[in-house]
């Protein structure tokens, strides 16, 4: 058993542990960003959003495609590692600085790449994501194309136990909570099976 590990680990010298592969996705999405940025992006960005984040100017473009070549070049990233990727993206890019909107939206295509590998548990940790967008430009897409789809596929228990998160979503303070809550309902009344469908 010792010889088979050693050779594992002989085989494998460059190995490195899901922490620092998100810490080195997270470097390398915030440089490409900045790379790709332009000023007077970042002013209209900025101004936008009333200063609620700073922005690096990268186009949209930019961002999916930097999303689209981090996940090539790590691309062992489990659903733990891309949801820590997601909240350190999220996150601000150095103490004391403002959160980033590119990078923010680069967490939101990330998600939405990755959400056939997310479970009902995640929901707690974008509910935080949607408590702090700052803008619906984020809180959008996180609803449509990650929370709609992640719902639409669970079942029975798990599907309870997101029932309850929404449940609270619906009379919580927050009005971004409130209105997504009542997005999911009316989407959920949309694709609701007719009355004349037999299926269980």
């Amino acid at each position: 058993m010792d010889a088979l590990l050693h050779h594992s680990r002989v085989g494998r010298p460059h190995a490195v542990s899901a922490a620092d592969a998100v810490e080195a996705a997270a470097g390398f999405v915030d440089r490409t960003l900045q790379n790709e940025g332009a000023w007077y992006r970042a002013g209209d960005v900025e101004g936008r959003l009333g200063g609620r984040l700073a922005s690096y100017g990268s186009s949209v473009g930019a961002v999916r495609g930097t999303v689209r070549d981090a996940l090539r070049k790590y691309k062992d990233l489990d659903r733990d590692a891309v949801m820590q990727l997601a909240s350190a993206l999220w996150g601000q890019p150095r103490p004391g600085s403002r959160a980033v909107y590119e990078r923010r939206l680069a967490a939101v295509v990330l998600l939405q790449t990755k959400v056939a590998l997310l479970r009902h548990t995640d929901l707690t940790r974008i509910e935080g994501f949607l408590r702090s967008a700052g803008t619906r430009e984020l809180a959008d897409p996180l609803l449509a194309d990650v929370v709609a789809p992640l719902l639409a596929r669970l079942g029975g228990r798990d599907r309870q136990r997101a029932s309850v998160v929404l449940a609270r979503w619906r009379t919580d303070p927050d009005g971004i909570l409130r209105s997504a809550a009542a997005f999911l309902d009316q989407l959920s009344l949309s694709v609701a099976p007719s009355q004349g469908d037999t299926r269980e």
